[in-house]
């Protein structure tokens, strides 16, 4: 999936870190990070479907980043993102 530009709206970024503790360049590093792409659920628009990306910082934290992909584009817009469970990280290492 190529990605050329990664959109985080402001009320999303103010709810990574209250909530997840998730630091806007750190979303964006997993996705940027060779991560494991897996389709989460139809979107809204067509051909806009939302997919979680697992993967790792680059200081190694594991986080699990939900967007919804733009493919006329090339654009993912973050929706959420936080800290992968152990059976996450579990199937990650699978990759």
């Amino acid at each position: 999936m190529r990605i050329d530009k990664i959109i985080i709206p402001i009320a999303i970024q103010d709810k990574l870190a209250s909530k997840h503790g998730i630091q806007i360049d750190e979303a964006r590093q997993t996705l940027l990070n060779q991560p494991r792409i897996r389709f989460a659920e139809k979107g809204h628009t067509s051909g806009e479907n939302v997919y979680a990306a697992l993967g790792q910082t680059f200081s190694g934290r594991y986080l699990i980043v939900f967007y919804v992909y733009k493919p006329k584009v090339y654009t993912a817009i973050i929706i959420s993102s936080r800290d992968m469970t152990k059976k996450e990280k579990r199937q990650y290492g699978r990759k």
